[in-house]
């Protein structure tokens, strides 16, 4: 039996590997990187401590595994929401950029995940520092390409320049996230960015 057969060996760890992220995404969400232990996430995953050692020798390992899971998924999903170049197709990129936060609210564990480290992380001795830094500012320049495109267009309905704008968004969305975390009943999180970016562009509303 070979690997390709999507069976055997390969398989099999393909799975494991699969369960010790998804048991570290909880664990990291709950407790943060120094809270979560190895011992933890190995029991979430229902292998042995050996044998989450055998994939992972260090939490530092797991935690750059997760964050890549998580840009993978989002990367996905970008595609398949067709959220292509938002300096060519700014209104397709920001609805894009808006089911992604749609779908993290099916995920509360990667929401979670993300609340819980990004706060940690603004210590500059934190091993997810430099990740979160830079991917502020990637999505920082995701939104002011967006917007500045837009207003070139004629089609931004704010006087605030789209370098702001791009801050302003990010800031709101990640205080909707933290608010829907603690009250997930009376947050519209969807609504509110969805009423926000409209206000500023009103093609989305198309």
């Amino acid at each position: 039996m070979t690997a390709t057969s999507g069976r055997g060996p390969y398989a099999k760890s393909a799975e494991v590997r699969r369960r010790i992220l998804e048991a570290c995404v909880d664990a990291f969400g709950e407790t943060g990187f120094y809270g979560a232990t190895m011992k933890d996430v190995a029991k979430r995953a229902g292998i042995s401590h050996t044998g989450l050692l055998h994939h992972f020798a260090r939490k530092e390992e797991l935690l750059i595994a997760v964050l890549e899971l998580r840009d993978e998924r989002s990367a996905r999903f970008l595609e398949s929401a067709d959220a292509i170049d938002p300096a060519d197709h700014p209104v397709d990129a920001l609805r894009g950029m808006l089911a992604v936060v749609v779908d993290n609210e099916l995920r509360p564990g990667i929401m979670e995940l993300h609340c819980v480290l990004s706060g940690e992380a603004t210590s500059p001795g934190h091993p997810a520092h430099t990740y979160f830094a830079e991917r502020y500012r990637s999505v920082r320049r995701f939104y002011t390409t967006a917007y500045t495109a837009l207003a070139k267009r004629g089609e931004l309905s704010s006087p605030v320049d789209p370098e702001t704008l791009a801050t302003m968004t990010i800031a709101l969305i990640n205080g909707l996230q933290a608010q829907w975390l603690f009250d997930r009943e009376s947050v519209k999180m969807e609504s509110a960015i969805r009423a926000f970016l409209t206000s500023l562009v009103p093609a989305l509303a198309r």
